[in-house]
């Protein structure tokens, strides 16, 4: 594949490349890493042919965000594209001495609370062209209003319709008068996008972890309904958090979390049939979900050179069509999962 074909983003007139870097990891997700290391990584990441970089004030709460930023207000603003997300407005903390960082291994110290109101995403909006450094963004997605952050249905539901009675306004008229192009939500787990289009309509969802070599439940309800309402796809946790980049090795993540036996057991046969077919795991990975037509891009991460031109090397591996055939036969990707 040609990691830098572009393709429209669903209902929008974006047009994305296949292939972009995902910011979660310069926010320090699992693995600290340098200045140095950061601002290599994006150099690499631009020499290389990278144009689109999605980013999140989550991500390393703010820090993402501003190593970001720092690169590429000093890069031709006509030349890339960038996304970021909406839904947390971020605060000095009360007692700076006890913060904790929580699920980032380093990260910038501040507090956030979840606001999915008219006010609150404009502010976020706001924030995040200060920490970013740019005057526009192109893409704005609505972050984490899901269960997994949530917990309970009445929380959801209440932040659901605030975001429907307020800060989807917000977001409408940023697009109407030309601020963004593009109007997304990010999902974690299943069910959510239909109650999404129950209450708005968007040009595209960014699907994290649910549409991968490791599982494809988003086939029997969530990507066909993408496709009738003309909306794309963009897959973050391409590598399911780990396993299918390094495989079922010691340590190995799935999905966030330590993969567990039978999940190992899964990715060591995926990965048996690829060597087969001389393809590395980690090429399947990324080139299997571009394959369904709601697919616009994948956006693994980096945090170092070598692996931006490790990334860009397997999304030109040549796959044989044998491999996906395989793979369906033995039972470890569903025979309904789009492939040539």
């Amino acid at each position: 594949m040609d990691p830098f074909a572009r393709r429209k983003l669903g209902s929008s007139d974006v047009m994305l490349p296949i292939f972009g870097l995902g910011g979660a990891p310069l926010g320090e997700l699992f693995t600290r890493v340098s200045e140095a290391d950061s601002r290599a990584t994006l150099e690499a990441a631009w020499a290389d042919g990278v144009r689109y970089f999605d980013t999140a004030p989550w991500y390393g709460r703010g820090q993402s965000e501003h190593r970001m930023g720092r690169f590429l207000y000093q890069q031709p603003r006509n030349e890339f594209l960038i996304s970021t997300k909406v839904g947390r407005v971020f605060t000095a903390p009360a007692r700076p001495e006890e913060f904790e960082t929580g699920f980032w291994s380093g990260g910038l110290h501040f507090d956030h609370r979840f606001d999915y109101s008219y006010d609150g995403i404009m502010r976020a909006y706001e924030d995040s062209l200060q920490r970013l450094g740019l005057n526009r963004v192109d893409i704005l997605i609505i972050h984490d209003l899901d269960f997994w952050h949530h917990e309970t249905e009445p929380l959801v539901s209440a932040y659901l319709a605030q975001l429907a009675t307020g800060g989807y306004r917000a977001l409408v008229e940023l697009k109407e008068a030309g601020a963004i192009g593009a109007i997304g939500a990010g999902i974690n787990e299943l069910g959510m996008i239909p109650r999404f289009f129950e209450l708005m309509d968007l040009d595209f969802f960014l699907v994290a972890l649910r549409y991968t070599l490791g599982e494809q439940d988003t086939l029997d309800v969530e990507l066909p309904l993408c496709v009738e309402r003309d909306a794309g796809i963009i897959i973050g946790g391409v590598f399911s958090s780990g396993i299918y980049a390094t495989g079922p090795v010691p340590g190995a993540k799935y999905n966030y979390a330590d993969a567990s036996p039978e999940e190992m057991e899964r990715a060591g046969k995926i990965e048996a049939v690829c060597k087969r077919h001389g393809v590395p795991l980690a090429a399947a990975a990324l080139q299997f979900p571009l394959h369904h037509p709601a697919v616009t891009s994948v956006i693994p991460g980096a945090v170092n050179p070598d692996q931006v031109a490790a990334n860009i090397a397997l999304m030109r591996h040549a796959i044989p069509n044998d491999l996906w055939a395989e793979l369906k036969a033995e039972g470890l990707i569903r025979s309904d999962a789009p492939t040539p």
